[in-house]
């Protein structure tokens, strides 16, 4: 079987339109190159000139321009997409839940994580507070597929290794991200080795790359991480695509050279 991986990074705009005829663009480059999960990044969908932007354009679960053009890219490539994160509407009509929708093959939704963690961060002029415009989730999200267990994380849950633990075994866990080119710099790479290592499994990050049109920017570095840690393909800034293979023999023999897994006692 095709075990083949894929993250897509891109630098978002404030409009819906065009984010997807990019995220169709370089979903279809991801598919025709043999990729039989994409993965999207955080913010896919919009990166708004005001953070209230999202909010505008929030979907109702299950119907809306968003999740019609993820489940329709799903079902025409054959693929299981992950769909970054888009904005959903939540019971509080000023915020949104940041939400990770998976598709199978046929286009189906299959599973669904909303972000625990959010991001705030303040350093000189660079302020960021998301939970202004962002109901946290409160569930782990994992799901079932041909490459193993998945589990599901956004961005800043990658500084909470509790959620990873809380998981159980996985084969591989997804970031979709839109790390701060300041703290990308710092701990970006560093963090997803850690869980790659500390989890023994395949993670594949997804990021936002570049200087968006409200002038932030975004590390990039999207990648995929194998479960001895290492980096084997990463795209440092700009669109594009990085992608490779899961393989599960290889991350069991990992885990029985090194049954650090099955050592825990706590």
């Amino acid at each position: 079987m095709n075990n083949t991986v894929a993250a897509i990074q891109m630098i978002s705009s404030p409009s819906v339109v065009e984010n997807i005829v990019t995220a169709r663009r370089l979903v279809t480059q991801a598919a025709q190159g043999g990729a039989q999960l994409v993965l999207l990044p955080e913010y896919w969908a919009i990166m708004g000139l005001q953070d209230s932007d999202k909010v505008k354009v929030a979907e109702p679960l299950g119907s809306g321009p968003i999740q019609d053009f993820m489940a329709g890219l799903a079902r025409e490539l054959g693929i299981w997409l992950i769909g970054g994160t888009l904005p959903l509407a939540s019971d509080d009509a000023d915020k949104v839940i940041n939400t990770t929708l998976v598709y199978n093959p046929q286009g189906e939704h299959v599973s669904r994580y909303d972000k625990i963690h959010l991001f705030g961060f303040t350093k000189g002029s660079e302020s960021y507070n998301e939970s202004k415009t962002i109901v946290p989730g409160t569930h782990v999200g994992v799901f079932e597929s041909p490459f193993g267990k998945v589990g599901m994380s956004v961005c800043y849950d990658l500084r909470f290794p509790e959620l990873f633990r809380a998981m159980g075994p996985v084969s591989l866990i997804v970031v979709p991200a839109a790390f701060t080119y300041t703290t990308g710099m710092a701990h970006w790479e560093i963090l997803l080795r850690a869980r790659a290592i500390e989890n023994q499994c395949y993670v594949l990050a997804a990021a936002q790359g570049g200087i968006h049109p409200n002038g932030r920017r975004t590390w990039g570095h999207s990648m995929l991480i194998d479960p001895w840690g290492t980096v084997k393909s990463v795209l440092a800034e700009g669109e594009g695509v990085v992608q490779g293979d899961v393989d599960l023999a290889y991350m069991e023999g990992v885990r029985d050279s090194l049954p650090a897994l099955k050592h825990r006692t706590m």
